[in-house]
């Protein structure tokens, strides 16, 4: 965690990014400068109606423990993947958690927010690959309009989770033609290292035993082995094009405009934005940019607090 004086003094708000693989939080000060920021463990909205809902609680409770110990904000705003019906329950308890009354706390989409410390309404189009992919595009109007973001049972292409299924498939399937193989692929000797062990079981509990962001992780594992097997680097490749298609679908839809790649899967390898600018219309602007989705929530909640006096614009140093 990282932190300066200005998380004890004065007004702070804080920014919550929340993901399938992390949660990262920032305190910030009228200023518009982080003042403190730290992560905890991924949650999603999908985890509050099944089985995860009892590790989202308790990682609320690890976020308010972290943010409090830095500094007590008056107001914040949380961007979470999936949020839709079940915002008004999450915001309760990001609420309670934070020891806030709960009209002090708004929930909203991750993907809007990311979008925001990127590129002002109407200038261009996201493509986030994290655990998931999603291309995304605010209107002048301020209405977001997305393509893919369907989840990893139905798609998401191109993001960590989907790059670790299909390096799994291809290890697997191999292993039932000719078992023992892996001992000769780069790529299953870096998977089997972070699964704990090369036999199914390991993996089975790996993959069903854990979380969407667990087995997101796994793309780690194909980006360390690019260098040294080509099937890790055409699953690599895949991905690009998968993330270009994304941004392609919107480009149709609403126009030429500038296209930005962001996202950590984005950044596993330089295989994946080479494969998607190849992909995409002649002459379009692209770049690969780091977003800060917990600055831009608190931004959002500076705003609310502070209005009108806080824009919200695009953050130079994305």
């Amino acid at each position: 965690m990282q932190q300066d004086a200005e998380a004890s003094t004065g007004l702070l708000v804080l920014g919550i990014d929340a993901g399938g693989t992390e949660t990262r939080w920032a305190l910030m000060g009228p200023s518009g400068e982080a003042a403190a920021e730290g992560h905890v463990r991924g949650f999603s909205a999908v985890d509050l109606h099944g089985p995860g809902r009892t590790q989202l609680v308790e990682t609320l409770k690890a976020l308010g423990g972290a943010v409090l110990a830095a500094g007590r904000p008056v107001r914040v705003h949380a961007g979470l993947t999936g949020s839709g019906d079940t915002n008004e329950e999450l915001l309760r308890l990001i609420a309670a958690a934070l020891d806030l009354p709960d009209q002090a706390v708004t929930v909203g989409s991750d993907v809007e927010t990311a979008y925001l410390d990127l590129f002002r309404p109407d200038e261009g189009y996201m493509v986030y690959a994290g655990t998931g992919s999603i291309a995304a595009f605010v209107d002048a109007q301020g209405t977001l309009h997305r393509a893919g973001g369907h989840g990893v049972i139905i798609d998401d292409a191109g993001g960590g989770f989907w790059i670790a299924r299909e390096a799994l498939r291809h290890v697997w399937r191999a292993e039932d033609e000719r078992p023992g193989t892996w001992r000769d692929s780069a790529l299953a000797r870096e998977l089997f290292d972070l699964v704990g062990g090369t036999d199914w079981d390991h993996t089975r509990q790996y993959v069903y035993g854990g979380s969407r962001g667990d087995v997101g992780r796994l793309a780690l594992a194909v980006a360390k082995a690019a260098d040294r097997d080509p099937e890790a680097r055409a699953i690599l490749s895949r991905a690009g094009l998968e993330l270009a298609r994304l941004a392609r679908t919107l480009i149709t839809r609403f126009g030429p405009r500038p296209v930005a790649l962001s996202g950590r899967a984005a950044t596993l390898h330089p295989l994946i934005s080479e494969a998607m600018r190849g992909q995409l219309p002649a002459g379009t602007p692209f770049d690969l940019r780091a977003s800060r989705g917990e600055h831009a929530a608190a931004r959002l909640a500076l705003r609310a607090v502070t209005r009108p006096a806080i824009p919200f614009p695009k953050d130079s140093e994305s």
